[in-house]
């Protein structure tokens, strides 16, 4: 009785994924794998219980029983044997475009490859607008770089626009296959600590280091009544910084595509969102709550303030460019 259980409930989970690829054209090789994963394989799943425990105190819970990882939250060493018995591959999205090729890029895939999962098979996909300015990088034997050329934007905000398209596109045409897991991040930032395996998960947000305390009436989420990112007063649940996103690729497909399809609603109406793709992620995840969420020890502003619950900086913001330039340049 135990089997045929077990055997149906595979069943349902497969006919609904044969429903998301027949909606998104996924991988019909990852339902196999997966079929494979859960059919073949006699590990025991790792329960969050056993890497997971709660540090206090802290402000930031949430109702929906996903887990908020702080340093000192999780096991490494147990995550560490789950994933040396589960082989993954991780891909880490990038765009460098403009003069954040020349400022940023460089600083972010050389921090990149020091402390983003250290030990596991990474994919960095570099989306550019300039092939030529991409640097020559010696990277660890486990890391594979993948350039694309993207099209050049006037506007950093159809830079912005454009992003969660091109996303979508790359998981569907090759990403879906290559990888299990996928961050996407911005290239003005930089790793100053080991990212690990705690931060993986089927959803992952990123809360932002200047809102994370904060009530949902005091956070600049979009309040256009006419925008599809738009959300009322007195609801929502956190604000999440489109610096860093992640999960599952099938995950981050349905985030990029949803986030654009809004951007594009407003587009036709004239709307602009206040925080553009940003806060049409924040809707996304209103409406969807992610299955897991970092804290803001994973993307720190050095000039954000704090009471001492920050112990560790995972990654931090890189000085904005013009700041360089007036640096350099002795204005």
């Amino acid at each position: 009785m135990k089997h045929k259980r077990k055997k149906l409930m595979l069943l349902l989970l497969l006919l609904s994924l044969w429903a998301l690829q027949r909606e998104y054209k996924f991988s019909t090789k990852k339902l196999q794998r997966i079929y494979q994963c859960w059919s073949g394989n006699n590990q025991p799943e790792l329960k969050l219980s056993d890497w997971f425990s709660p540090r206090a105190p802290t402000n930031v819970t949430n109702n929906w029983l996903a887990p908020v990882v702080w340093h000192g939250t999780y096991k490494e060493n147990v995550l560490e044997k789950y994933y040396a018995n589960h082989k993954i591959t991780v891909g880490l999205t990038v765009f460098a475009v403009g003069r954040y090729i020349d400022f940023y890029l460089f600083n972010f895939i050389v921090s990149a490859n020091k402390y983003f999962m250290v030990g596991q098979k990474v994919i960095l996909y570099v989306l550019t607008d300039d092939f030529s300015k991409v640097p020559w990088i010696q990277l660890s034997p486990l890391w594979t770089i993948k350039v694309f050329e993207i099209k050049r934007e006037k506007r950093w905000q159809d830079v912005s626009m454009m992003r969660m398209k091109t996303i979508s596109e790359h998981i569907v045409d090759h990403i879906q296959y290559e990888v299990d897991f996928l961050f996407c991040m911005d290239v003005d930032q930089v790793f100053t600590q080991k990212y690990g395996l705690e931060t993986l998960g089927e959803s992952v947000a990123q809360l932002h280091c200047y809102w994370y305390n904060a009530h949902s009436i005091e956070v600049p989420y979009e309040r256009n009544q006419s925008s599809e990112a738009y959300i009322p007063i007195g609801k929502g649940d956190f604000y999440y910084h489109a610096a860093v996103f992640g999960g599952t690729p099938i995950h981050v497909l349905n985030i990029t595509k949803e986030c654009f399809k809004g951007v594009m609603i407003d587009k036709k109406n004239n709307i602009e969102a206040v925080w553009h793709e940003e806060s049409h992620l924040n809707k996304y995840f209103f409406l969807h709550k992610p299955t897991k969420l970092l804290s803001p020890e994973y993307n720190w502003d050095a000039h954000a303030k704090h009471t001492g619950e920050i112990r560790a900086k995972k990654i931090l913001w890189a000085p904005k460019y013009y700041n360089i330039l007036r640096a350099t340049q002795n204005i």
